[in-house]
């Protein structure tokens, strides 16, 4: 017997009709249903392996690059990483009811803002099964219902995780429904639920460059621009040289095929000759392609042409494009340039060139001394995130629980007209 296909406008009517009944549940039942999906993630884990292992099988048939191969595997202690996030998410204050602030007016109207959840949360995202985990988490906490539309590549991945997060809210009796996985595989899909006005209140999309676009251009519910990363480190006169080596190798090798990896090294002409080579050894030895400009490629003539794209590029890959700049002026008109607001970094001992970095630089996140690497949600001390937002509309930089809600006003009266 044939199996029908809920359309996805069925699914996000049935995760919208339940919405208000998690909204309205207390912040220890949200938590019990987080524990609850964490322990059945660890008790699943090698189904889950397994499902993992057929979509990373595919990926490798198809010729996928060794980095998104990473972003799509559950393989060592990712399983329990996932299980242990549920679990510090839930241990976290909860963000509904919060009054931002209160007053009364000269009528005796008392007035309250106060947090509320946004409501019904859709999320499009590319090959990273453990954001299915992460949206959930967060999105539970704070009271929306969730529409998840993984991509093809982590399709065996997702459905079960989701198939389990069900398990784990009927588990705690709350509706299955809250959380709905599109099982329409087509990209029509995708369509359809960026056009599903009056039921998903906001499209969260996390990606790649093309997927991101694609969102903001077809959509016609809200959306909040999440994600692409070409991010830079600055190399200032006055860095120190061991801190700065650090700094770079970090922000470029720790993790290439992430949205908070270093893609350009931008390095003052003073520390040319100094540090640059030296530096750019460590990476070439780190497996890092150099693609430099001209002054580059003449104190480290293993390095590639840079070309003009290159400065525009988010790699997601082990390429490093490097450029040599004569001032801190310079270096901020480039990233201004280039950029994609999200986060940027200067190594320096300068303490009038580290502020001016900081007020000057339009990102998401801006740092001092520090790797870009750490622009994340469990870095920041949200529990986890549902992406970085490069806008600067509602939310900006990592989105935690706070960055999930929304505001009403509660006004209370006694017979009050106007």
């Amino acid at each position: 017997m044939a199996v029908t296909i809920p359309t996805v406008r069925q699914q996000a009517e049935n995760a919208k009709l339940v919405a208000s009944q998690l909204a309205r549940t207390e912040s220890a039942t949200r938590d019990r249903a987080l524990r609850a999906i964490a322990h059945l993630l660890e008790e699943e884990a090698d189904r889950i392996r397994e499902a993992n292992a057929r979509d990373l099988a595919r990926a490798e048939e198809a010729g996928t690059p060794a980095p998104l191969l990473d972003r799509l595997s559950l393989k060592g202690d990712r399983v329990a990483a996932m299980a242990q996030g549920l679990r510090d998410i839930a241990d976290l204050p909860d963000p509904l009811g919060e009054v931002m602030r209160g007053w009364k007016r000269p009528n005796g109207l008392r007035i309250e803002q106060v947090r509320v959840p946004l409501g019904l949360v859709g999320f499009i995202y590319e090959s990273r099964p453990n954001v299915t985990v992460e949206a959930t988490g967060l999105c539970l906490k704070s009271g929306n219902a969730l529409l998840l539309r993984g991509s093809t590549a982590a399709w065996e991945s997702n459905r079960i995780l989701v198939s389990l997060i069900q398990q784990g809210l009927e588990s705690v009796g709350l509706p299955a429904d809250l959380v709905q996985g599109v099982q329409n595989p087509d990209r029509d899909a995708v369509d359809e639920m960026l056009g599903l006005t009056g039921l998903v209140d906001v499209v969260i999309p996390r990606g790649g460059s093309g997927l991101i676009q694609r969102v903001i251009q077809m959509a016609r519910v809200p959306v909040i621009e999440t994600g692409v990363g070409n991010c830079h480190v600055y190399v200032d006169a006055s860095a120190d040289e061991a801190m700065a080596t650090r700094i770079v190798v970090n922000a470029k090798c720790q993790r290439p095929g992430v949205c908070n990896a270093t893609e350009t090294l931008l390095v003052h002409a003073s520390r040319l000759r100094e540090w640059l080579p030296n530096a750019l050894q460590h990476l070439t030895d780190a497996g890092i392609e150099i693609r430099g400009d001209e002054r580059v490629r003449e104190v480290f003539p293993s390095a590639s042409v840079a070309t003009d794209a290159d400065w525009e590029t988010e790699f997601l890959d082990r390429i490093l494009a490097v450029k040599v700049v004569d001032s801190l002026e310079a270096a901020i008109a480039h990233i201004g340039l280039y950029g994609t607001r999200h986060s940027e970094a200067i190594v320096t001992n300068d303490y009038e060139a580290a502020e001016r970095f900081l007020a000057e630089v339009d990102a998401a996140a801006v740092y001092v001394n520090a790797s870009t690497r750490f622009t994340d949600g469990g870095e920041f001390g949200f529990g986890a995130e549902v992406g970085i937002s490069t806008q600067k509309l509602h939310a900006r930089g990592p989105m935690g629980l706070t960055e999930l809600t929304t505001t009403k006003y509660l006004v209370r009266g006694n017979g009050q007209v106007r």
